[in-house]
């Protein structure tokens, strides 16, 4: 008898707990989840969202972006929901296998609203709070940051005490302040905390957030906000001046780079060269050619294309220049309208040529690794390829100044500046100096081209940028003179990016001119005067 009532209370024992397993109050709550998928109702949709993003289930973040890339699917008959994948395979969100038999008559997609959309990127943000990959944790925060979802909170507590990297950690703590600040039974020494730390983010979207208090909040929060508001505007005025002064260096930097080459031959010849842009062209597309070539046999060499091209562009470059010099420019000495039209003529034909040769369509150059992408300092965005072009045009500026001081070449070019008789009476050659200037200075011009390769279209049209602005920062920082073509770059480049948010960029340009214009007529020799041949003259 024993044995029999010890069997039949292991049977009753096992009937209660199938009972209980079946009962759907305590139905496993991921599939209690997803139950209300099948309802086809956005409050029903919600509650499934929430429900699966915090069930723990492993396949809660493939259901929830299948639900954001309209891959989930229900039946209302069956209580049933699909995920589909490629191929319109069904698969089964409760179990992860693939869905056996036909599929249910009456399937339809979850739908969503905007609200819901919200929704889903929150419920995802916080699915991926402790993913592995430090680069998702953030994205993840950000997500939670811009939804302000509620739900997400105990998620973003877990992931603040686990967190390990700092950036991370800094955005999950923006983020749960984010949430704080817009919690209805959130007390108000709470939200205050919760301003001072969006305060520190110090950016738009902290403006944002913070501007977008609904209008029950206390007159301490308020008070609190609109005190953080001003504040964080105050800097961004400051370091959106500075992010104009860097964008005007780096606009600067092109300039000089175009012009530095035109100050050589013009100071030194007098020579108004209408066809110094076309140098800069035949510099890009060397770069161009160079990669070409790397891409067709080597492509693993590619992170190394422009140091390979520098020198080829200089060389190239430098050797056209001597060749228009020793054909064209030597006869024309003491005639510049001659020269001018003669150049200008010249560089429709070197614009032709290339065209003939490559097409009238925009070349692709690419850009190394190295030189790509961007770094954010305090609230300015540095892209690392501007960063580069910095360095690449003072290190010209340096080389060349080296050269001009300590060589005995650069010494024959400032003697024939000073005074061409005196020097060719004792004994310099100036034709041959004349040559070699128009030379270098049409190999820094194809320096130009590697470099602007990089940020400009590479196209036959390329120099016809750059040539006007190039005279302007030559005839400004005073004609010959190096370190006035420098500060003359620098100076127009700044100018230009501070008057653009307020005059746009042609009235900008046309006011930058006017300026120059009445400048001339004050100091005709420029910021910096140098003797020199035009001088002379």
């Amino acid at each position: 008898m024993g044995a029999v009532r010890d069997r039949l209370m292991a049977i009753v024992a096992v009937l209660g707990l199938v009972a209980v397993l079946l009962t759907p109050a305590r139905a496993e709550p991921y599939a209690q989840a997803l139950l209300h998928f099948t309802a086809d109702s956005f409050d029903e949709t919600i509650a499934g969202i929430n429900g699966v993003a915090t069930s723990g289930n492993p396949l809660a973040a493939r259901v929830i972006a299948a639900l954001q890339e309209g891959r989930l699917f229900f039946s209302a008959q069956e209580k049933t929901v699909f995920i589909r994948e490629e191929r319109d395979q069904l698969i089964d969100a409760a179990t992860g296998r693939p869905a056996t038999g036909l599929a249910p008559p009456d399937l339809a997609p979850v739908r969503l609203n905007n609200r819901l959309r919200r929704i889903v990127e929150a419920a995802l943000g916080s699915l991926t709070l402790m993913a592995p990959d430090p680069a998702k944790r953030l994205e993840a925060a950000q997500a939670v940051l811009k939804s302000k979802d509620a739900a997400a909170l105990p998620a973003l507590d877990q992931a603040i005490a686990q967190e390990t990297d700092a950036r991370v950690k800094q955005a999950l703590i923006e983020a749960r302040a984010a949430v704080v600040l817009y919690l209805d039974n959130a007390s108000d020494a709470d939200k205050i905390d919760a301003i001072a730390v969006i305060r520190q983010r110090g950016d738009q979207d902290a403006v944002a957030l913070l501007g977008g208090l609904p209008a029950t909040a206390s007159p301490a929060v308020a008070k609190a906000a609109a005190d953080a508001i001003a504040s964080i505007q105050n800097n961004l005025a400051i370091w959106t001046a500075l992010q104009n002064a860097w964008y005007g260096l780096s606009l600067g930097s092109v300039l000089l780079l175009a012009a530095i080459g035109l100050a050589i031959t013009f100071g030194v010849m007098g020579v108004i060269n209408m066809a110094h842009g076309e140098m800069v062209m035949l510099g890009a597309y060397t770069t161009f050619v160079v990669q070409e070539i790397i891409r067709a046999r080597n492509p693993a060499l590619f992170d190394y294309s422009l140091a390979i091209a520098i020198p080829l562009a200089f060389m190239f470059a430098g050797t056209v220049g001597i060749l228009v010099e020793r054909g064209i420019i030597r006869f024309l000495y003491g005639r510049p309208l001659e020269t001018l039209l003669a150049t200008w003529g010249l560089s429709l034909i070197l614009q032709q040529a290339v065209r003939t040769a490559f097409g009238p369509t925009n070349k692709d150059v690419g850009t190394p690794s190295w030189m790509s992408g961007s770094f954010d300092f305090g609230q300015m965005t540095i892209t690392y390829n501007r960063l580069w072009i910095i360095v690449f045009t003072l290190l010209i500026f340096v080389g060349l100044l080296a050269i001009l001081r300590f060589t005995r070449f650069g010494l024959e070019m400032r003697a024939v500046t000073q005074n061409r008789a005196m020097a060719a009476s004792m004994g310099i050659k100036t034709s041959r100096i004349d040559a070699l200037t128009f030379g270098l200075g049409s190999g820094i011009a194809g320096l130009a081209g590697v470099a602007l390769s990089q940020i400009d279209n590479v196209s036959p049209n390329l120099g016809q940028g750059y040539i006007i602005d190039s005279f302007m920062v030559v005839v400004f920082g005073g004609v010959g003179n190096l370190w006035g073509t420098l500060v003359g770059a620098f100076t127009l480049g700044i100018a230009n990016k501070f008057l653009e948010p307020y005059a746009g960029a042609v009235l900008g340009k046309i006011a930058i001119l006017v300026l120059i214009i009445l400048f001339i007529q004050k100091r005709p020799r420029g910021l910096f005067a140098l003797r020199g041949r035009a001088v002379e003259a």
